[in-house]
């Protein structure tokens, strides 16, 4: 497959992926990673370099719009190397930057509440006919607990924060990619992801240090309410048996944690 930017033709390749959306394009020396449709967020994360950088953006004769980030060789974190100070740090520049937040706020429905994340949950379990009993009393749990969670504070969230979207370059610059999903949301929606998928409960604490905060009583009710909210969309929703399986275990940890 060839295509031509700017008067150079590249070659194109599938970069892999779950959306079939991203690709690898190479002319001679320069090589770029391409996305179709991506957000149009991807520029203020470029400039704040949490995302690898973004060359150039073109609209194509079909309507989509086709964006070209700086190649990167890089590995994928580990499910272990999760644990580590950059992570949490990272997580918390992207949760605490005030740029990010007023240029995601540009973007239609990015505000999502508690209550709006659990109707959200509730119109997927409705529409799926194979919904077990587990699920139906996770929704109950949600809505016993749905007011002790919400908050006005929201902020930049990622949306899907395993370990296949961080990557370290071989510079040693660590990037989150894959922000097809952000939104504006209790920052919990996404530690609360990391801790019960790879953070052993006796290092929570030192975790939450390293972003910037402490346990309290409020903040682990909200993290177990938004993992578990996020996991029962993630199970009521089509997706590959990887993401199954992940999000079946991580709706178990929360489900069992009984401290909150």
């Amino acid at each position: 497959m060839k295509n031509d930017f700017f008067g150079r033709e590249y070659d194109i390749a599938p970069a892999g992926g779950e959306t079939g959306q991203a690709f690898v394009a190479t002319h001679e020396d320069e090589k770029f990673f391409l996305k179709r449709n991506s957000s149009p967020f991807l520029a203020a994360l470029s400039v704040e370099n949490i995302v690898p950088k973004l060359v150039w953006t073109r609209r194509v004769e079909n309507g989509d719009v086709i964006t070209a980030q700086k190649w990167v060789n890089c590995h994928i974190l580990t499910r272990e190397e999760m644990i580590g100070p950059r992570v949490a740090q990272l997580l918390a520049k992207i949760h605490h930057s005030e740029n990010l937040q007023h240029m995601l706020a540009k973007i239609e429905n990015c505000y999502f509440s508690a209550n709006q994340l659990l109707q959200h949950v509730k119109v997927a379990t409705e529409a799926n006919n194979d919904v077990t009993k587990e699920i139906t009393d996770a929704i109950h749990y949600l809505d016993q607990h749905v007011s002790a969670v919400e908050t006005t504070d929201y902020v930049v969230c990622h949306g899907d924060v395993n370990h296949n979207n961080w990557i370290i370059s071989e510079e040693n610059e660590l990037f989150l990619v894959d922000w097809d999903g952000a939104m504006l949301a209790d920052a919990a929606n996404d530690i609360g992801m990391i801790l019960y998928q790879y953070i052993p409960r006796k290092e929570w604490n030192r975790w939450l240090a390293n972003y910037g905060t402490t346990l309290t009583t409020d903040l682990h009710r909200k993290l177990k309410w938004y993992t578990i909210c996020q996991t029962v969309m993630q199970l009521t929703t089509d997706q590959s048996d990887e993401a199954n399986e992940r999000a079946k275990q991580i709706f178990q940890n929360a489900i069992e944690d009984d401290e909150v």
